[in-house]
Formats: structure tokens, C-alpha cells, sequence
């Protein structure tokens, strides 16, 4: 059985290749950041899938707090004009997404 938050966050991942791209012309840090937090929510959201009691929690939880810095980096990245305010939306509406899911999962 597929856990949606996982397939959520590895589609993002894949999705987010134009904007790495974009961004990392003109500020490699930032892109690396972006790289970094999107990978830990996929990563962190694998390792809990098959976790039990507070390690699960816990996994769910930095891939949660992971989720939050991506959307920042992002924010800044449209802030700079490193990407389209079209680039951003749509991978914050998969974000709002996962952001959800894993608060629920953090509950």
C-alpha cells in the first residue's frame, strides 16, 4: 500500500528540478538548501514509515520541521526573483499538502 505523504514528497523532489536549477545559477547556497530540506522530508518520511512509537514521531517531526524550511527557502528564492511567482505555486501547493499531512501525522 502506497503512504501518500511519502509519494507526495518524492514527486516534489522530482518536480523541483527546474527550480534548483534556476536557483543555483545565481546563489549555489540556496539551491543547496533547497535540495537538502526537499531530500530530508522524503528521507525522514521513509525512515518513520517503518518506525514504531517515538522514533516514528520524531522522524515525522523533522521531516515536518524540514517541510517549513523548504517553503522558506523558496520564499526567498521568489522574493530574490530567482523563480516565477508560477514555479513557487505550484510547488507550494504540493508543500500545503505534505504540511498537513505530516501535522497529522505529528499529532
Amino acid at each position: 500500500m502506497a503512504f501518500i505523504a511519502l509519494e507526495h514528497a518524492v514527486s516534489l523532489v522530482t518536480n523541483l528540478d527546474s527550480i534548483e536549477n534556476a536557483v543555483r545559477s545565481r546563489r549555489k547556497s540556496l539551491a543547496n538548501e533547497i535540495a537538502r530540506a526537499a531530500d530530508s522530508i522524503a528521507l525522514n518520511l521513509g525512515e518513520g514509515r517503518h518506525r514504531r512509537g517515538g522514533d516514528r514521531v520524531h522522524a515525522f517531526r523533522v521531516a515536518y520541521g524540514s517541510a517549513g524550511e523548504l517553503t522558506t527557502a523558496l520564499r526567498i528564492a521568489l522574493g530574490r526573483k530567482l523563480i516565477s511567482a508560477a514555479q513557487f505555486g505550484a510547488a507550494e501547493a504540493t508543500l500545503d499538502q505534505l504540511r498537513a499531512i505530516l501535522w497529522r501525522l505529528t499529532r
